[in-house]
C-alpha cells in the first residue's frame, strides 16, 4: 500500500496506461487526477489471474461473525458492524471499491472525472446493471441512494461523506454530475463507503425497505443481530465474482463458541480470532489463520462536552496514564503497531511520522491533574467485548496503570447485545473501535468533524475544522501533508480520545475456502466484500 505521494506524470497517455485495467494507484490518484482534471479508469475490478484460474462456483458459505445486535436493522444509514457490512455488500454495490490490494476501482461507476478545481465530479455508471427484480439501475437510482443520506436532519452515518454535496444531476441515463461545496480530491474514496448503497427509486426516493440490489446475492431471511441466508443473484453483472450458491451469515459474540464453531466445521470462517489462543487455533487440522494490517484502531473515546472530560489537561493526564505498550503486547499479543492518540494508521498516506510518541508516565498524568485543579480523579470506564475483543480486559489494565497515577478507573461492564445503541455515544467514557478509513479526510470528517453523527468524542475545534476545509481542496501533497500532520498533532495533543493501537484483522478459516493473492484491509475479513471476492477449492 502506497505510505506516500509522488509528482503526476505530464503526459496524459502515460497517466492513461498507469490507470489501465481499472486501477487507480492511490498515490497518483491524489496528486493528479483532481489536479488535471482527467478522467480516472474504474474499468470492472476483476479478480487476479490467479482468482480467474482457481476460482469455483458453488457451496454454501456458513460465516460466523463477532459483531451484530438485534437492533440492527436493514436501512443502510445505520450500518456499524460486519454482520450489516457484510449483508450490504453481499445484495448491493457502491459506486467506487477499495481492491484487494487497496486500491480504488470502480463498482457500479466505470469511471470518474474532475474539473480542474476538483469541485466537479462526473460518475459514468456502467450500463446494464439490474436489480434483482430485473429493473435496470439508472442514474435516478444512483442520485436517490445518494441522497438518502443527505439533509440537515439526516441521522446517516454516512451523512459527512455527503455532506460536501451541494448538488447532483443526472446527465442522461448513465452519467451523475456532482458539484460539490469545495474541492474535494478525495472524492470518489468517499462513495465506496458500506453505507452508500445503491438502491432502487420509487417515486424519486430510495426503496430500502423492499432490500432489492444489485448485489451477487439476494436476501432470504434475516434475523437482527442472529443469522441471515442469502442465495445468488443468477443475473449479477460482475464477471468472476460471487461464487457461492448460498451464504449464511451468523452472529456469534463469544469468542470461545466462534473458534469452537470454525473446529467442528459448524462454519467454515470466523472473523476476530482470540488473540490469546491464535497460534493454537493455527495448528488445528484444516484451519488456517490469517491477518492483515490496515486501519484498524482501538480507542477510548470521552464525551468532551462533559466534566471532567471537558478539561484538556483531564484528557491528557489520562492520555499519559495508560501504559499502550503493556496493552500491546498483552491484548493483542504483538499483532498491531502503537497508538498515539490520533486515527491516521503508518499506512495512510500523510501520516505523521514525525509525532514524538506519547508513553506511559504516571507522573506527567499526576502534573496535568494539578493543572486541572485536582490531586486524584475518579471515573467510570463503560465496556464490553462488542466493542473489541479484550476490551474489558484492557479497561481493567488501563485502571491498573492510571491507579500510579492517582486516578481510579471504575471499569463498568456493559452488555454486549446493543452495546452500539445503549453505550457508544451515551456513555460519557467507554471502550471503541475505528475500522479506519483509507483517507485523512474520509478518517478526520467522519470521526473528529464538528458536525459528524459519528464524532464520538463530542469534540469541537475551530482551528482543526478549519484546517479540515483546506486539506481536503488542497492539490499539492507537500501542502497536504503540512495540513494533515498539524491536524494529527491536534488530535493527539487536544482531542477527546486515547487511540492505544493500530490492531491487525486476524481471522481463521477452513483451508478449503479460497481467495486471491491480496486482501483488503480497509474493514475486517477483506474489506466486508469476502462474501463475493472468496470461494470454495
Amino acid at each position: 500500500m502506497a505510505r506516500g505521494e509522488k509528482a503526476m506524470p505530464n503526459d496524459i497517455r502515460l497517466f492513461r496506461h498507469q490507470t489501465a485495467g481499472g486501477r487507480i494507484d492511490r498515490r497518483d490518484f491524489l496528486t493528479g487526477t483532481a489536479a488535471l482534471g482527467l478522467a480516472a479508469a474504474g474499468l470492472p475490478p476483476l479478480p487476479s489471474a490467479h482468482a480467474q484460474d482457481t476460482a469455483k462456483k458453488g457451496g454454501r458459505l456458513r460465516a460466523g461473525l463477532a459483531e451484530g445486535s438485534t437492533t440492527d436493522t436493514l436501512d443502510p444509514r445505520t450500518y456499524t458492524d460486519i454482520y450489516m457490512i457484510s449483508v450490504g455488500f453481499a445484495t448491493h454495490n457502491t459506486l467506487t471499491e477499495i481492491s484487494p490490494d487497496g486500491e480504488l476501482v470502480g463498482d457500479a461507476a466505470e469511471s470518474w472525472e474532475a474539473s480542474a478545481d476538483a469541485t466537479r465530479w462526473v460518475f459514468r455508471l456502467r450500463q446494464g446493471i439490474e436489480f434483482s427484480d430485473g429493473k435496470t439501475m439508472t442514474a435516478a437510482d444512483v442520485i436517490a441512494s445518494i441522497n438518502y443520506h443527505r439533509g440537515e436532519a439526516s441521522t446517516s452515518a454516512a451523512k459527512s461523506n455527503v455532506d460536501p454535496i451541494a448538488d447532483l444531476r443526472a446527465d442522461g441515463d448513465h452519467a451523475v454530475v456532482f458539484e460539490l461545496s469545495s474541492a474535494n480530491a478525495d472524492f470518489p474514496y468517499l462513495m465506496a463507503d458500506y453505507h452508500l448503497l445503491m438502491m432502487p427509486a420509487v417515486d424519486g426516493k430510495a426503496d430500502w425497505r423492499s432490500y432489492v440490489g444489485t448485489g451477487g446475492y439476494v436476501l432470504e431471511s434475516f434475523e437482527p443481530g442472529v443469522r441471515s441466508t442469502l442465495r445468488r443473484n443468477p443475473n449479477y453483472w460482475k464477471e468472476g465474482r460471487a461464487h457461492f450458491d448460498e451464504l449464511e451469515l451468523h452472529v456469534i459474540a463469544d469468542v470461545n463458541a466462534r473458534q469452537n464453531a470454525v473446529v467442528t466445521g459448524a462454519v467454515d470462517l470466523i472473523s476476530r480470532c482470540d488473540l490469546k489462543t491464535a497460534h493454537l487455533l493455527a495448528q488445528q487440522p484444516g484451519i488456517r489463520v490469517e491477518e492483515a494490517t490496515g486501519f484498524l484502531h482501538y480507542t477510548a473515546p470521552m464525551n468532551t462536552t462533559q466534566a471532567p472530560f471537558d478539561d484538556n489537561d483531564v484528557r491528557t493526564a489520562l492520555k499519559y496514564a495508560v501504559d499502550r505498550e503493556h496493552l500491546l503486547e498483552t491484548i493483542l499479543k504483538g499483532h498491531g503497531t502503537l497508538g498515539n492518540d490520533h486515527p491516521i494508521a503508518p499506512s495512510v498516506p500523510f501520516h505523521n511520522s514525525t509525532l514524538e510518541q506519547r508513553t506511559y508516565d504516571p507522573d506527567r498524568a499526576r502534573f496535568h491533574l494539578r493543572r486541572a485543579g485536582l490531586e486524584n480523579l475518579a471515573v467510570d470506564l463503560s465496556a464490553a467485548d462488542a466493542a473489541y475483543p479484550g476490551a474489558v480486559d484492557a479497561s481493567i489494565l488501563m485502571k491498573e496503570h492510571a491507579a500510579r497515577a492517582g486516578i481510579d478507573i471504575n471499569v463498568v461492564r456493559e452488555p454486549n447485545d446493543a452495546y452500539w445503541d445503549n453505550v457508544w455515544m451515551k456513555k460519557p467514557w467507554i471502550a471503541s473501535y475505528w475500522g479506519g478509513r483509507p483517507t485523512c479526510d474520509w478518517m478526520f470528517s467522519q470521526a473528529y468533524a464538528r458536525r459528524s453523527n459519528w464524532n464520538d468524542t463530542f469534540w469541537s475545534h475551530e482551528r482543526f475544522d478549519i484546517l479540515l476545509l483546506q486539506g481536503r481542496g488542497e492539490l499539492d501533497p507537500a501542502k497536504r501533508a503540512e495540513i494533515y500532520g498539524e491536524m494529527q498533532a491536534i488530535l493527539r495533543d487536544e482531542g477527546g480520545a486515547i487511540v492505544w493501537a493500530f490492531a491487525n484483522y486476524v481471522y481463521a478459516m477452513s483451508d478449503k475456502l479460497q481467495h486471491g493473492p491480496h486482501v483488503a484491509a480497509n474493514w475486517e475479513v477483506d474489506g466486508g466484500r469476502y462474501v463475493e471476492r472468496w470461494w470454495f477449492a
